[in-house]
């Protein structure tokens, strides 16, 4: 039987002879890379376990989530990490380069086939060009720092076909926010997603990438793109080598396929707190704004900028709006600065900063303040993500047509004279620090449960990212769900030994290890849920944190602060206030393994 385009790559990366949906197998990694906030952790593993550097050449540091230096503790974590670079020969791409997961392609440190890991939970972008993107937490990311690779577990695959024409206007950003409507975000969790279609064949690399970025907003693994002519001649002219193309074996085995109607996608918006929850724009017409943002490694593109400035000529942001612009690499900033888009960004009256993430980091231009309401072409908008406000995900032609309007609408209803507003609503809560003894739990235990009964919790609601400098154990557990709406004292009710059990996609979003390290901090036990976020199951494991998965556990009638005992071994759990029993999944081999030794670096 042939192999999916995902296997195929693991496959060539392995010392398998063959390799199946459920194998964990280790892979070779090509190319390694940590950010900023990440970066530090990582080093912080090497230097303590005393690991040295598989191959330098194959490794690097990318100062892409605060690169205007605004920031005193990424600006120490950035030196931190270029310290050691220096005494070990790591290439670093610093503040003035760009996104780090843009900047692979375009240094041709990628190609179709690669396989990358990185910090950053939008590695999975590289199925923009057939390759092997992951973002992975700290202890793996050192790992393959030392190793040159890591454990993976195969995904089942998915066949998505986009069948039909392309309706005139639909953007890349609409496209994806359709698919966001249609599976939402948990539907494709752990799968990886392989895209067809007679249109889709002849999607630009920008265009690719905004929807291969936004694979994780999905729960996907990766959504994968087979090259096509015109995507391998760019790679080859950013390699400078020869590519081969990677296909999917034309008898590949896909979990599932889905066929959908091109021709009825329509233009939309997310609605803030999450980005599945995506409407027609035409519904959310009028919503007055406060800023814009274009940008993100979704949309921070040279085709996206010629979107906005194809609006903002010879037009001006509307008074009391801020739009910030920010390309995603230091090469389309001097792109856009030949080609005078930049004059055209500022005389419209926007802000334009350096090359980098932007609003999805804490530390750079882009987030918003208490009650802003913002239109972005980021990726996320959780509460939180992108500051106190709100935030709705467009297209750069929504996002720019809405800054001059001064409220949501598109391109073809900017009125001749915008409507003006201010809101200057600000508040500050401050935090309440925490410090609690971590406890170490056997094969066997037994807690007090929380039932916090919720879907799709992300990693902004379980630890903020406001606290990512963080880097004390201690002091991370005080932070606990204080963005979790009803939950914000959770780390001020928790006891140490409790054992919480959640919903689906428990762990949705950054790859943040702060998000799993905040509960044993609390002395927390174990965590129960239907579904974990990947790169969050993977965090949690590797931290030998105990995280187990459950289908129904309704038999066994659990109430708030029921006392329970779960064996890790054998999947047993027991409601000891009735007696009743059941079967959830037990740990897999390689999760005791780590489990055991204290972690992945233990």
């Amino acid at each position: 039987m042939g192999l999916t385009l995902i296997e195929k790559i693991l496959l060539n990366h392995s010392e398998q002879n063959e390799v199946g949906p459920g194998d964990i197998i280790d892979i070779k990694i090509d190319v390694r890379v940590a950010r900023d906030f990440g970066g530090a952790n990582v080093v912080k593993n090497l230097v303590h376990h005393g690991l040295d550097i598989d191959d330098p050449a194959k490794t690097y540091f990318t100062f892409d989530c605060n690169p205007t230096g605004s920031d005193q503790n990424y600006a120490a974590n950035q030196q931190y990490c270029r310290l050691y670079a220096r005494e070990n020969n790591i290439n670093i791409y610093d503040v003035n380069s760009g996104i780090g997961t843009h900047l692979v392609v375009e240094k041709g440190l990628v190609v179709p086939g690669s396989t990358l890991v990185s910090t950053d939970s939008h590695a999975n972008i590289l199925g923009a060009i057939g390759a092997f993107g992951q973002g992975m937490g700290d202890q793996d990311v050192a790992a393959a720092f030392a190793d040159g690779q890591c454990w993976f577990k195969v995904p089942k695959s998915v066949k998505l076909t986009l069948q039909g024409k392309r309706p005139e206007g639909l953007s890349a950003k609409h496209i994806v926010l359709n698919l966001l409507n249609c599976f939402g975000a948990n539907q494709l969790l752990g799968y990886s997603v392989e895209v067809y279609g007679e249109d889709v064949a002849k999607f630009t690399l920008d265009e690719r990438i905004t929807i291969a970025s936004m694979a994780t907003e999905l729960g996907a693994i990766i959504i994968l793109f087979p090259p096509s002519d015109d995507v391998v001649d760019i790679v080859e002219k950013y390699s400078g080598a020869e590519v081969e193309k990677i296909m999917a074996d034309a008898d590949a085995c896909y979990e599932q396929s889905f066929e959908l109607d091109l021709s009825t996608f329509v233009p939309m918006m997310s609605r803030p707190g999450r980005p599945s929850d995506t409407i027609n724009i035409g519904r959310l017409e009028g919503i007055k704004i406060d800023s814009a943002f274009i940008g993100s490694c979704t949309n921070g593109r040279y085709e996206d900028l010629i979107e906005a400035a194809r609006i903002l000529e010879s037009r001006k942001v509307a008074p009391g709006v801020v739009l910030k612009i920010v390309p995603a690499t230091d090469e389309i900033w001097l792109r856009a600065l030949d080609d005078g888009l930049i004059k055209i960004f500022k005389d419209s009256g926007a802000l334009v900063s350096n090359a980098g993430c932007a609003g999805c980091a804490s530390g750079q231009v882009g987030q918003n303040g208490p009650n802003e309401v913002t239109v972005s072409t980021g990726n996320r908008n959780f509460t939180g993500k992108q500051g106190a406000g709100l935030v709705y995900l467009g297209s750069p032609a929504d996002v720019a047509a809405s800054a001059v309007a001064g409220y949501i609408t598109t391109e073809n209803n900017i009125p001749e004279s915008p409507q003006v507003f201010t809101s200057t609503a600000f508040f500050d809560r401050p935090a309440v620090k925490v410090a609690v003894a971590v406890k170490s739990a056997p094969t066997l235990i037994e807690g007090k449960v929380w039932l916090v009964e919720q879907d799709n919790i992300d990693t902004d609601m379980i630890f903020h990212n406001r606290y990512l400098t963080i880097t004390d154990l201690n002091e991370m557990g005080a932070y606990t769900f204080d963005n979790l709406k009803g939950w914000e004292d959770f780390s001020q009710q928790v006891t140490p030994d409790d054992i919480i059990i959640v919903g689906e996609n428990f762990g949705a979003g950054s790859s943040r290890q702060q998000a799993v390290d905040c509960f044993k901090s609390l002395g927390v036990q174990a965590i129960l849920a239907r579904s974990f976020g990947s790169i969050y199951e993977r965090n949690a494991i590797n931290a030998a944190f105990p995280i187990l998965q459950y289908d129904d556990i309704s038999t066994l009638e659990i109430k708030q602060r029921d006392q329970i005992r779960v064996n890790f071994a054998t999947g047993t759990i027991c409601n000891l206030r009735n007696g009743k029993t059941g079967q959830i999944d037990k740990f897999s081999r390689v999760q005791m393994e780590i489990y055991q030794r204290n972690g992945l670096l233990g």
